[in-house]
């Protein structure tokens, strides 16, 4: 996947995930921007834990909310 594809699988984890959180996260705006670093997270967290999720972009778009959720949490936490 392109870096614009990746951006906007991002994008879309961002939304997913402040759906998700209680309380709905930050906004909208932040929440999207914490979704695209959530999927490079998410990524770089199954890489490491050996979980390949390959089931094209729903596998992507999978991996980048379990990110941008883990990411929403600690920024959450780092708010208080």
């Amino acid at each position: 996947m392109g870096l614009i594809g990746s951006i906007i699988v991002g994008i879309l984890a961002g939304f997913l995930a402040g759906k998700l959180m209680r309380g709905g996260g930050f906004g909208c705006l932040m929440n999207l921007l914490l979704g695209v670093v959530g999927g490079f997270v998410g990524g770089m967290l199954f890489r490491a834990l050996g979980i390949s999720w390959n089931n094209g972009w729903i596998g992507e778009v999978g991996t980048a909310v379990v990110g941008a959720v883990l990411v929403l949490y600690v920024a959450s936490l780092l708010k208080k």
